[in-house]
């Protein structure tokens, strides 16, 4: 399960700017848009790398088979 980080910088002149870590894709707006409702006001979004990634999502299927030597 993935942990997000949040880097969160307060200005001298009040302006406050977050960055969003360790979330791919789509979902890290989610956690974007909870800090601008704290925050109350979003000037402008900067979407990084990390949202254009995928999502690791892996599933293996095995299946073992007997070899016959005969």
């Amino acid at each position: 399960m993935e942990r997000p980080e949040f880097d969160i910088v307060i200005g001298k002149d009040g302006q406050v700017t977050v960055e969003v870590k360790g979330v791919k894709g789509p979902r890290c707006l989610h956690y974007a848009d909870l800090i601008r409702e704290i925050v109350g006001h979003e000037e402008q979004r900067k979407l990084t790398v990390e949202y254009y990634a995928q999502e690791s999502k892996v599933r293996i299927d095995a299946r073992a088979q007997q070899r016959r030597d005969d």
